[in-house]
């Protein structure tokens, strides 16, 4: 296994890569202040400093089974994750963003975290809900879920959009897994793509123009790793996509957010092939 934590420009459509490894690594979120990226591997997390790449881990406390679901709030003081040591399911907990005592959320289990809303007063997870995953909202500070999902076969990948208006995701239905989109204020989904591929994963850009998102072959079942991937930038109101790069990867690869703040580039993970 060798993972590339990778850089994509926009302006030049260049791609950098700024650590490899020959464990595994998943997921780049890039701080707030733009000087490093936050990865998971094998159930830890890191700090990986750009201008000096490593892996510095992150005090999760006891919590040592973290999955690639974890992200930082808006003002960058707090990290979401995901991780199934107390429960043998996956929980979101809240901790400091320089490590700590991880808090639980309260979320029914399991829940997947993937998105924090731009007043860092909510967030956003997958959570499987009467057999069927579900997208979910909670206050940041614990209460009651809102299940803002339904008519779906599987839903997953939720993420706001920076005016806090609208929830991204992707959603099957009828056999086609495609991104949506959901006011938050409440009302019916709208379907984004509508195309052969088997779309995920989708993060609106920081300045409100783009989404980006990975494309998997037709046919694809769930997001495994391992496969030859697309990543793929749409219009936020909707369009045609654009393909930005093809690449080895899929699961892992930009499960969270991964734009830097500025938002002219964005952070992801390749794999070698076998």
């Amino acid at each position: 296994m060798t993972s590339l934590v990778r850089i994509y420009d926009l302006a030049t459509d260049a791609t950098e890569t700024v650590f490899e490894t020959d464990r595994l690594i998943e997921a780049p979120n890039w701080t707030p202040d733009g000087t490093a990226l936050i990865v998971n591997g094998d159930g830890l997390l890191f700090r990986l400093p750009l201008d000096a790449p490593r892996l510095d881990r992150i005090d999760t406390g006891d919590l040592s089974q973290l999955n690639n679901d974890h992200g930082l709030s808006p003002d960058g003081t707090r990290l979401a994750i995901s991780d199934k040591t107390r429960n043998g399911m996956s929980e979101i907990y809240t901790l400091s963003v320089s490590g700590g005592s991880p808090e639980a959320l309260g979320a029914p289990l399991p829940a997947y975290w993937h998105g924090w809303s731009p007043d860092g007063a909510a967030l956003a997870y997958a959570g499987r809900r009467d057999g069927i995953f579900q997208i979910c909202t909670m206050p940041a500070s614990g209460g009651d879920e809102t299940i803002v999902t339904g008519g779906f076969d599987h839903c997953d990948g939720p993420d706001y959009t920076p005016d806090g208006r609208w929830i991204w995701f992707n959603g099957e239905k009828d056999g086609s897994v495609d991104l949506w989109r959901i006011p938050v204020s409440g009302g019916a989904p709208e379907r984004m793509t509508d195309d052969e591929r088997v779309n995920w994963f989708p993060h609106p850009s920081p300045d409100g123009a783009h989404v980006l998102y990975v494309a998997f072959e037709a046919g694809t079942e769930g997001h495994p790793r391992d496969r030859d991937v697309e990543l793929r930038l749409i219009p936020a109101e909707g369009g045609a996509p654009r393909t930005l790069l093809s690449l080895f990867g899929g699961q892992g690869t930009i499960n969270v957010p991964c734009w830097s703040p500025d938002a002219r580039r964005f952070a992801f993970v390749s794999y070698a092939r076998p």
